[in-house]
């Protein structure tokens, strides 16, 4: 673990009542455990399968794979994909993943493997020059979807039933217009998350007012809100989305200049992200990623390149316990909590 405080040394009288992960969260030996990727890349995706096995995707066309908790890693990268930028990866299961490559026009592609990375597919190439692909959601092992910045004014979302080894361009006439400047950013596979079969949310920035997007369609049609999340440069807006279910939902985000103040940087939303209250006390300096821990409705992390934080009360108030360099986070049903970043970090959540 980076030095710094673990989360003890806020102590456990802010863990919510019956919440037993909260304590053990808290103990002196509860953080982050560096593992040894054997890489340099900087992994912006990340798919967490349980304790054992997880995926990262990074820089020059990298995915890692590691089936023994991180002791080992297996360079498994699509073959020529060297000139490529993943930024999100989503595990199937522990053997079939889906990997997204980011850029304009033809950079934005989906590979699919069914054998761990023995082999992959490339199952979309974007055809459109206008078109930039930053993050993709599964609702279950067959729907999926992907997100595009504005196209014609409108966010444009890719669509597969068959666990993307297809996709088609679904109709724009549900999708509200997109402000002057706005994007989302593709910084840690988080910008597109979903929640259940149906549901999904677009957390977005660069313009004058950070929203969030949320369908209950799969894609079709979409509402929008305003968050009180910093806006109003390239720089500022949501970075990431963390929803637990319709009740449970945390937006992460700030400025991501290292030179620049972020405060108000966390945001949380009771009704499936119809309203947005600020954090009471959020993460100090910018976040690019959050996640839940399973199992528990109050306990939830951040990270960013300069620390992580933890909630202990559903994202109300956040706590840091790390300054290690970190630009994505998530978790397995089975608690496994990973991290990647820059210089080929990953690490395992460990106590």
């Amino acid at each position: 673990m980076d030095a710094a405080p673990s989360p003890a040394s806020y102590g456990t009288a802010h863990a919510p009542a019956r919440d037993p992960l909260a304590a053990t969260l808290t103990t002196p030996h509860a953080g982050w455990r560096l593992k040894d990727s054997g890489s340099t890349a900087r992994f912006r995706g990340l798919a967490a399968v349980s304790r054992t096995t997880a995926w990262a995707a990074g820089t020059a066309g990298t995915v890692l794979r590691t089936q023994d908790g991180g002791k080992h890693w297996r360079d498994i990268s699509p073959p020529g994909t060297g000139g490529l930028e993943f930024r999100d990866i989503e595990a199937l299961d522990a053997r079939r993943a889906v990997v997204l490559a980011i850029g304009e026009g033809a950079a934005s592609r989906v590979f699919r493997t069914d054998d761990a990375g023995a082999t992959w597919t490339e199952s979309f190439r974007n055809p459109d020059p206008r078109a930039f692909y930053d993050c993709l959601t599964f609702f279950d092992r067959r729907h999926g979807i992907a997100l595009s910045d504005p196209v014609d004014g409108r966010y444009r979302v890719l669509s597969t039933r068959d666990g993307g080894r297809n996709w088609r361009v679904l109709p724009s006439d549900g999708m509200p217009p997109a402000q002057q400047g706005e994007a989302a950013f593709a910084a840690s596979g988080q910008c597109l998350v979903s929640a259940g079969s149906r549901d999904a949310w677009i957390a977005t920035g660069g313009a004058a007012t950070a929203r969030v997007l949320h369908t209950a369609d799969r894609g079709r049609t979409w509402s929008v809100t305003d968050t009180p999340l910093p806006a109003g440069d390239p720089a500022r807006g949501i970075f990431a989305l963390a929803v637990r279910d319709r009740g449970h939902a945390l937006a992460v985000g700030g400025d991501y200049r290292p030179d620049q103040p972020s405060p108000h940087a966390a945001a949380v939303s009771d009704d499936a992200g119809t309203t947005w209250t600020p954090a009471a006390a959020p993460p100090k300096t910018y976040r690019s990623g959050a996640a839940w821990l399973p199992h528990s409705r109050h306990l939830a992390l951040a990270v960013g390149p300069d620390g992580s934080d933890l909630t202990l009360d559903g994202g109300h108030t956040w706590h840091p316990f790390d300054t290690g360099s970190y630009d994505t986070v998530d978790c397995a049903p089975d608690l496994g909590c990973w991290a990647a970043g820059e210089k080929g970090r990953i690490a395992r959540l460990e106590w």
